[in-house]
């Protein structure tokens, strides 16, 4: 069954890439090619980003083997519907607030199938509702060039 879709998706510019299914993705999945389901769409809300406000909305997406929350941003909000399927070809996850989110980004694109080779959804697997511990992303401060001593330094 997933012959078609996959004969359908391997052509010249995605000829090394395999798809993966979603008990498969880590908080470090980079180029995910993955083909999912969407269970429901929440909706969308305003958000404050780098240049300017933005919409987000968050869609429940997966297949047999479980499923994941996909943030979806502006003009692709309207354009996936639940009971839909998606192809998204080089996805990535990351994590907000601790929780895994699967994303498209900037380099990333979809397709909706017209034909679902997905029956039933596996929502017992829910990835995004295990937490993950985050890494620091900044590093505490440490003065450069030798300055350590003269800020440990007192005066009298």
């Amino acid at each position: 069954m997933l012959k078609w879709l996959w004969e359908m998706l391997n052509d010249e510019e995605s000829e090394s890439k395999s798809l993966v299914k979603v008990e498969e993705l880590t908080p470090s999945s980079r180029g995910v090619n993955i083909v999912v389901k969407v269970v429901s769409k929440g909706e969308a809300r305003e958000v404050m980003g780098r240049g300017g406000q933005h919409r987000v909305a968050d869609a429940l997406v997966g297949d047999e083997t479980g499923c994941i929350y996909l943030t979806l941003w502006d003009e692709n909000i309207d354009q996936i519907g639940e009971d839909e399927t998606v192809s998204i070809t080089n996805g990535y996850v990351n994590l907000f607030r601790g929780n895994m989110r699967l994303n498209i980004g900037r380099y990333g694109s979809f397709k909706v199938l017209t034909e679902s080779p997905i029956e039933e959804v596996n929502t017992e697997n829910n990835l995004s509702q295990k937490k993950y511990e985050q890494r620091r992303r900044f590093r505490p401060y440490r003065p450069r060039y030798g300055g350590e001593r003269r800020y440990q330094r007192r005066r009298y």
